[in-house]
């Protein structure tokens, strides 16, 4: 039996049907252009008839050769009692220029008298019309049989009648989709198994997931004999999305066999995932199988201790071989360890008898108990190993901030923030203004800096995510702050957490510049930055008052 599978892309047409996922015309060409890289073998490039976004795309793509990929411009069929040459969706497929045609049809009988509101015969002919019309054109045709498991189970044999009208027509290949996403996975295998014998053409499958089946689906049908597998990038789509093809392909090419892309492009399986992520716009879900940034990650300290002996005791697979890679998390639930691998990913020194684990995990565990989360910052992490451990002398510490905000009856608030760090025995006070108190405190700290550290003019705020941690108070409520940096090299997080959300963000804020001034003295000579005046000041004991990671700077 035939091992290749064909995988047909509309993360550009059906894609965009999903809630949050919009792309322009130029979005699209970007994706586009990543696929074909990648090896997808078809990407179905819009509805031309239906928008002049699409339109466009489709003119922008025509000047972009593809070097693996085949575009295809998605249509219906003609309308009801009109030719296809006189219809103005079939001419726009045609100006596209594709070679590649996907028209889909109605399967369902309940479609064609009650949603179309045409007979039985007039939908035959309507499919087998517009089919043998773009081969006429010297196009090749993808019928897409739309409601084909709903029709069946109702109506098998007018839905049998529709696919093999296509067919006589001269489809190239016919997909039969679950519209609908209802379909169970033993009804698609059992539907495909009574059809199969009946087509002579390549079959395809296109479903939806709104029973979660979609992926289980779309790999029972390649098993039946299907040999086109259409879905998106990341599972977007209308209502619940559909198949997620990065999940078919790591299915079907690294656990069952099949051939889908070429074998080396595998590995950038997480990289397309992301890329197409970044564009839309849309966060990454970090549960995704195979790409998510928790699908290698272990929390338990029973887990941890047993992938540092075999990392297949609790993984499926090598995270390298599609580009992910694998993460140690450290929380109250951690163990020694996930500290002792944590350290040796972080470069830090432990004491060789287990101490400074403990005490590690013990500090962690009480912060996590008073609203810390580690697992999701990382960088905060980063520095409180060092200071438990004793390797981090802090370069500043603060010593005063105020912050004020005005608003007026008219116009929006504003923001001042007067800062007062100590660098060594030298003191540097600065005020700044900003949008807002945290971002106000932000450009006073930096400004404070600069003169100390020019580095942290390179790194930038990218996200700010604020939690109540427990809302029973009310405005009172301790909340946790979470903020993501980055400069040219790497993105990190830190935390702070407190009642009031100003100190929780300075928290936050500080450690995300002591995370990035200690990558950038590491190694050097930290004696030529601080020579001015050093302070001598321990670092041997954590910071232990309630609610503050960042404690040890305030004395």
């Amino acid at each position: 039996m035939e091992r290749k599978v064909t995988l047909y892309d509309t993360t550009l047409r059906d894609g965009t049907q999903g809630e949050q996922v919009n792309l322009s015309a130029e979005d699209k060409l970007r994706i586009a252009r990543k696929l074909d890289e990648f090896g997808i073998h078809y990407i179905e490039g819009g509805w031309p008839g239906s928008n002049p976004k699409d339109a466009r795309f489709f003119e922008m793509a025509r000047k972009t050769p593809f070097e693996k990929a085949r575009l295809a411009a998605f249509g219906s069929t003609r309308r009801p009692k009109t030719r296809p040459g006189d219809d103005k969706n079939i001419l726009a497929l045609l100006k596209t220029e594709c070679e590649t045609c996907t028209i889909f049809g109605k399967s369902w009988d309940l479609h064609a008298s009650k949603i179309l509101r045409v007979s039985l015969a007039e939908n035959l002919a309507m499919i087998q019309d517009s089919v043998a019309y773009l081969k006429r054109q010297g196009r090749q045709v993808i019928y897409d049989a739309e409601h084909f498991f709903d029709g069946y189970k109702r109506n098998r044999d007018y839905a049998i009648k529709t696919v093999s009208t296509a067919q006589e027509a001269g489809a190239d290949v016919i997909v039969l989709c679950d519209t609908n996403g209802g379909s169970m996975t033993h009804e698609v295998e059992a539907i495909l198994g009574e059809v199969m014998p009946l087509l002579r053409v390549p079959v395809g499958i296109h479903v939806h997931n709104d029973c979660g089946l979609a992926l289980s689906n779309s790999l029972a049908a390649v098993q039946a004999g299907a040999r086109m597998v259409q879905g998106t990038i990341n599972g977007y789509g209308e209502r619940c999305g559909n198949v997620d093809l990065i999940s078919v392909l790591g299915n079907l090419q690294l656990k069952m066999g099949y051939e889908c892309i070429e074998p080396e492009n595998v590995s950038r399986l997480t990289e397309i995932s992301r890329y197409v992520s970044e564009v839309a716009n849309v966060p990454p879900l970090n549960q995704r199988p195979f790409v998510g940034k928790s699908a290698f990650a272990h929390k338990a300290g029973v887990h941890v201790s047993a992938i540092l002996k075999r990392p297949e005791a609790y993984e499926h697979m090598d995270p390298e071989r599609v580009g992910n890679r694998r993460r140690v998390l450290v929380s109250d639930l951690s163990g020694k360890s996930n500290i002792e691998y944590k350290t040796r990913e972080m470069d830090i020194r432990l004491g060789g008898n287990g101490y400074d684990s403990k005490k590690i995990v013990d500090e962690i565990k009480k912060l996590e108990d008073q609203g810390y989360q580690f697992d999701a910052a990382e960088g905060s992490l980063e520095l409180l190993i060092k200071k438990v451990t004793g390797q981090l002398e802090e370069p500043f510490r603060l010593e005063s901030f105020r912050v004020t905000i005005e608003k007026n009856r008219s116009g929006p608030s504003t923001s001042q923030a007067t800062i007062k760090i100590s660098v060594g025995e030298e003191h540097e006070i600065t005020a700044a203004e900003g949008d807002g108190p945290v971002n106000a405190l932000d450009n006073a700290l930096r400004k404070a800096l600069k003169k100390f550290f020019p580095e942290v003019q390179e790194m930038g705020l990218v996200d700010f995510k604020v939690r109540v941690i427990d809302g029973s108070d009310g405005t009172g409520a301790k909340v946790r702050v979470q903020i993501e940096s980055r400069d040219s090299r790497e993105i990190w997080s830190t935390i702070g957490v407190s009642e009031n959300i100003i100190e929780a963000s300075w928290q936050a804020l500080v450690d995300s510049v002591q995370y990035k001034l200690s990558k950038e003295l590491n190694g050097k000579e930290a004696d030529d930055v601080m020579k001015k005046s050093r302070r001598e000041t321990s670092t041997a004991d954590a910071p232990s008052k309630k609610g503050s990671l960042r404690r040890v700077l305030t004395g």
